[in-house]
């Protein structure tokens, strides 16, 4: 498994950039090996995270050529004050079963 975290400061937002941005995650949600998603904010910061997660880094990037990405890519400086992208192999995943997550059905036992 895969996740690609994508972190960034929110800059002025539009409506193509709301309208991109719902094109992406349904691209990504229709991509065989999407595994789900989580966003967080850090309140200190402002900076918002994605992290979207896969069976496959051949799954992950179906959703970086998709044209609706590469659109969001050159155009981010529009919408965005920054981002940085993280892409990390999930080495195990475990929980108490009592948060809802993307994972949790893959949880593996300490």
């Amino acid at each position: 498994m895969y996740s690609s975290t994508f972190i960034f400061a929110k800059g002025d937002y539009d409506d193509e950039f709301h309208r991109l941005d719902q094109a992406i995650a349904e691209a990504a949600q229709s991509i065989p090996g999407y595994l789900g998603e989580e966003a967080w904010e850090n309140p200190a910061t402002g900076q918002l995270c994605n992290v979207y997660y896969w069976d496959s880094l051949e799954a992950l990037g179906a959703l970086m050529q998709h044209p609706r990405h590469l659109q969001a890519k050159a155009q981010q400086h529009r919408w965005l004050d920054g981002y940085q992208v993280v892409v990390s192999q999930v080495l195990k995943t475990y929980g108490d079963g009592k948060l809802a997550h993307p994972l949790a059905d893959k949880a593996a036992p300490r």
